[in-house]
């Protein structure tokens, strides 16, 4: 018998040779397991973008029927424009023309696909009455550039659309707010709080040292020229 038991393990595997098996094929799930992750997470990314594009679309296409573009939503449970854009100034009236975007309206997704309202700023002058040439648009969108200082990535924008990514700030579908988790991500504590400038590049993971910290968000704008152009071709202008 105990001849029997020593050739059964001469001829098997080992404990030795099981333990290193049973250590490569964990090694090898796990690296299955990160690019899993990130294949998720780009689809997520590339989910929000297609609805940041069906976004401007649309309110492209509600400037086209009413001449106008469309103004926030009353809340982010009311998806319905606001009546008008009100303000004692300037800096007011920009305010009040920002807030989310006016789902109901517009027949477009209210959420991103990390759960939270796109949010949405429109010029005053560009929501409350008709568009003309001479409509002048304030929004402005910049961004980074090599060495970190900010550039001026797009200028005079009628309208800008912002998903809040995965990470800090946002709010969710009941009111929820996603909390700001981080203490230097300066460049999304920005865009959550603006009216009138903007900033849009490229995503950097948290806990960077890169200027203008970590940051997640997708920033979408309409172009005054293809706003013009597309008007003009229906015959909304002049």
């Amino acid at each position: 018998m105990q001849k029997k038991q020593l050739y059964y393990l001469s001829n098997g595997f080992t404990l030795i040779e099981i333990a290193i098996t049973l250590f490569i094929i964990t090694l090898l799930l796990g690296g299955l397991l990160v690019p899993l992750g990130t294949q998720i997470e780009q689809r997520k990314i590339s989910e929000t973008q297609r609805n940041l594009e069906e976004i401007k679309e649309a309110m492209i296409g509600f400037a086209l029927a009413n001449g106008r573009l469309p103004r926030p939503a009353n809340s982010n449970v009311d998806g319905n424009e606001k009546a008008v854009c009100t303000g004692a100034n300037a800096s007011a009236m920009e305010q009040a023309c920002t807030g989310f975007i006016p789902w109901a309206t517009l027949g477009v997704p209210k959420l991103d696909a990390w759960g939270k309202v796109f949010r949405y700023s429109v010029t005053p002058a560009f929501a409350n009455s008709s568009i003309t040439f001479v409509t002048t648009s304030t929004k402005t969108v910049q961004t980074r550039d090599a060495t970190g200082s900010i550039i001026s990535l797009a200028s005079s924008v009628p309208a800008v659309i912002i998903s809040q990514g995965k990470n800090n700030w946002g709010i969710g579908d009941n009111g929820n707010a996603f909390a700001d988790t981080s203490a230097t991500n300066t460049d999304e504590d920005t865009n959550n709080s603006a009216s009138v400038t903007f900033i849009s590049r490229t995503q950097t993971d948290s806990g960077t040292a890169a200027t203008g910290g970590e940051f997640d968000d997708l920033v979408a704008w309409i172009s005054p020229n293809i706003l013009f152009s597309r008007m003009v071709a229906a015959g909304k202008l002049p």
